[in-house]
Parts: C-alpha cells; sequence; structure tokens
C-alpha cells in the first residue's frame, strides 16, 4: 500500500501543534524534508525525550516520507545544547540527511525559522514550506509515520507535564485521557490553586478546566500557581488588554525590532498595529495589515515590550479583521533578512527569566507506565481542515486502534481511533466518551 494512503489510515497528523493532516503533505514532490527537533517554548522537553528514546522510528519516518516525496536530502534540526538528542539521532542517519545544529534561541522551531536555518531559503510571503521545495514535520509526526507503516494509527500522544508538580515526566498517553489524571501521575501539584498552560507559555493557551483533554496536538501541560505572573497577565479581557494598550503604548517600536518575522524581512510591524486600538485618527484599516503576516509567537507581548503591554493580541485581532474583511495584505518590497537579526535572537534562559520560570527548568524523563485511564473523551477534530464523522454507535464496544471517527479523502481532515479498550458512552459532532 502507498505510503500516503498508510498515513491517511492511521490518522497522522502535525504532532508539533498545527495538526495539518500529513497524507496532504505526502502527496508533494520536494527536494528537502525537515524535521523539527528544535522545541524552543520554555520548559517543554518531549520532542528531546521522543528523540532519545525513539531514534530510529524518527529517522525511518523521516526516511520514507524522502522517499515518498522524491526528496534526495534531509536536515535534521536538533539544538545544539541537547547532545543526548543529537547523539541518538545521529546514529541512524544516512549520507542524505544532515544534522543541522541550531541555537538555543526562541522560536527556533517556527517553520519560516527553520527552512531559514537550515537552508537559506526564505519562505514567500503568506506561503509555507513546499513553496520553496521543503517539506518540514515535527519529530514526532515522524514517529507516527513510521507506525502507520506498521498499521497502528494515533491513538496516543507523547507529551511532557512540567512546572509546578512533584514529578515532572514524559509519556505517551492516551488520546482523551484528562489533564486530571496526567497531574495526578506527576504526584500532583506543588500549589494548592493552579492553572494550566496548555501546549506552551508562549503558544499554548491558558485553562482552568482539569476535565479537559489529551488530543493529538497537546505538546504538553506547563502547572503554574494561579498568582504567577503569567496567569495574571493570561487571564485578562480582550477589553483590558486594549484599554491598557491604548493608554500606555507609547510606540518605542521593540515590539517590531524583535519580532523574528520582522528580522527575517517580512513586513510585520506590531508597533503600528497597535495604533489600531484607537490613539490615532487614521485607524485600524491602516494599521491593521501591518499584522497580516505575524506568526503569533508572542515574543513581542512577553518579552520585547518594555510596558508589559499586548502587541500580540493587538496582531491577532488585526488578522481576524483583514479576515472577516476579505483583505489580504500584499508585501511590495522583496523579503530581505535584517543585517542585525543573528544580533537580536533571544535565548530561551532570558526569556524564561523574564516569564518567572527558570525555578521549573527542570528534566521530565520518559515513564513508560502511564496507566489505562478508566474513561477518555476523543474530539473528533484534533486537526487542521473538517472534523470526522462519528463511525460508531453508542453502546458499541471498541478496541485499542479501532477507527471512531471517520473523513472523507477527499476532505482536508483526518480519521479518528479509540485510545483504549471499551465501551462508547457517549457520541455526537463534537466528540466520543469511551469506557473500559
Amino acid at each position: 500500500m502507498d505510503l500516503y494512503k498508510k498515513i491517511f489510515n492511521a490518522g497522522v497528523v502535525g504532532a508539533g501543534g498545527g495538526g495539518f493532516p500529513t497524507h496532504i503533505k505526502a502527496k508533494s514532490n520536494v527536494e528537502y524534508v525537515i524535521a523539527n527537533g528544535a522545541e524552543c517554548e520554555p520548559l517543554l522537553h518531549k520532542d528531546y525525550e521522543i528523540m532519545v528514546n525513539h531514534p530510529s522510528e524518527i529517522v525511518e519516518g523521516m526516511q520514507m516520507m524522502m522517499e515518498q516525496t522524491k526528496s534526495n536530502k534531509g536536515f535534521f534540526g536538533i539544538k545544539g545544547k541537547n547532545q543526548n538528542a543529537i547523539s541518538s539521532i545521529d546514529e541512524f542517519l544516512d549520507e542524505k540527511i544532515k544534522m543541522s545544529v541550531l541555537g538555543d534561541y526562541y522560536p527556533i522551531g517556527d517553520e519560516y525559522e527553520l527552512v531559514y536555518e537550515t537552508t537559506k531559503r526564505l519562505i514567500p510571503p503568506h506561503g509555507i514550506p513546499l513553496d520553496v521545495g521543503c517539506l518540514v514535520n515535527n519529530v514526532e509526526t515522524f514517529y507516527n509515520i513510521k507506525k502507520a507503516t506498521e498499521d497502528i494509527p494515533v491513538t496516543e500522544k507523547f507529551l511532557c507535564v512540567t512546572g509546578a508538580v512533584k514529578k515532572p515526566f514524559s509519556a505517551f498517553i492516551p488520546l482523551g485521557t484528562s489533564f486530571k489524571e496526567l497531574i495526578n501521575f506527576a504526584g500532583g501539584s506543588t500549589e494548592k490553586e493552579y492553572a494550566v498552560f496548555v501546549s506552551g507559555l508562549l503558544m499554548g493557551k491558558l485553562n482552568f478546566d482539569m476535565n479537559e483533554v489529551v488530543t493529538k496536538t497537546t505538546a504538553g501541560l506547563i502547572v503554574l500557581h494561579v498568582d504567577h505572573y503569567m496567569v495574571n497577565r493570561m487571564e485578562r479581557s480582550v477589553s483590558d488588554m486594549k484599554r491598557i494598550g491604548k493608554s500606555a503604548c507609547d510606540q518605542c517600536s521593540y515590539c517590531t525590532e524583535f519580532c523574528p518575522r520582522y528580522l527575517l524581512g517580512y513586513d510585520v510591524q506590531p508597533h503600528k498595529v497597535m495604533r489600531s486600538l484607537g490613539f490615532t485618527k487614521t485607524g485600524e484599516a491602516v494599521w491593521n495589515q501591518y499584522a497580516d503576516l505575524c506568526c503569533s509567537c508572542g515574543l513581542c507581548s512577553l518579552y520585547s515590550c518594555p510596558e508589559d503591554l499586548y502587541p500580540k493580541e493587538a496582531c491577532d485581532e488585526g488578522k481576524a479583521e483583514l479576515k472577516n474583511r476579505g483583505i489580504k495584505y500584499e508585501m511590495t518590497k522583496d523579503v530581505k533578512v535584517h543585517p542585525i537579526k543573528d544580533g537580536r535572537r533571544v535565548p530561551i534562559k532570558q526569556l524564561m527569566q523574564k516569564l518567572n520560570v527558570l525555578q521549573y527548568s527542570k528534566p521530565t524523563p520518559f515513564l513508560k507506565n502511564f496507566p489505562t485511564p478508566y474513561k477518555v473523551k476523543i474530539y473528533l477534530k484534533q486537526h487542521a481542515g473538517s472534523p470526522a464523522e462519528a463511525a460508531v454507535l453508542k453502546g458499541e464496544s471498541v478496541s485499542k486502534g479501532d477507527l471512531i471517527g471517520k473523513i472523507d479523502e477527499e476532505k482536508l481532515g483526518a480519521n479518528i481511533h479509540s485510545s483504549i479498550n471499551g465501551k462508547v458512552e457517549k457520541v455526537n459532532s463534537d466528540f466520543i466518551e469511551i469506557s473500559s
């Protein structure tokens, strides 16, 4: 069977957070295949742990994707500080795959950054890596590709639990497992009252519902006290963010000067987007266009701004407004890397100090014995595109790996499989609940 079909059947999607269906990428022909093992979100170590503990599967999955896409060369991106991961992976590389040693900067794992670091090619504005002959996948995605060739579908997510917990860890977790079970397995929180950042402090989401569950794109949980700086900051309403920005932004332009996309040569200027909040006469129609190429990495809000304002959130709103109006900003100048780009990189340790999380920078060792949950809640949309349609009925018995959510092969989406053996307790258009 063609690799494309195997990947489709197994429900493989981008495991780094984007959730783009991988079988779509497998249809393309490219010059370079790039493995993204950069993992630049502070405190998360799941990519590091899977590379150390499952290097052969990752490299085999990458080699299969290279053959499928007719690529003759690959790059494997890993930070130089992660020597154990480099040694593990390097043992299995062939002459077609070159190790690309990356600096410990944020956001070095962004696709635009990684493609430039490995190939020196610049993706066109609004473009994707395929536009410059590149295919980028997270290392866990390549692991899942290898498993798909063995007819093993995606029923687990490799992630880490860290922060204010007693025993940080990394493990393969059945899809649909609750956050409460993960935190309990980590020995519980060291804080009586806590909140969770899901999949990252900068590009993840703040969550207070411990009954929420693991999906195919969950990179990890970062547990923090409810009064932590990051929790207080991200808990503010959008109206408060706007009000504070309108009253305090002095147009210093630091948010722009440190913006990774701006430094790569794209016309992203968050300080101008801040003008759309209403303190200039020209208004949002003029200033929101400078948000359209923003990657929402959060560096402007959480590192660059000396006033602790919210330029990233202003850019998010600006992009949404442009989309609603059907406007797409077209750059008129060529993409050209800023001459001082390397001098404005942000070291991860410095970023963690700014976010007040250095005390949580601890290993998250790989554990193999995560217990099977009694109940799972499996969403039918865990990916980019259309949700899958339920393929089971209430009361049916299912086994781990059984197809429970099906997507039409012509649609953008992914199949969903049961993560445990059990009985279907609930079925609706959003999720399926199964008890063991």
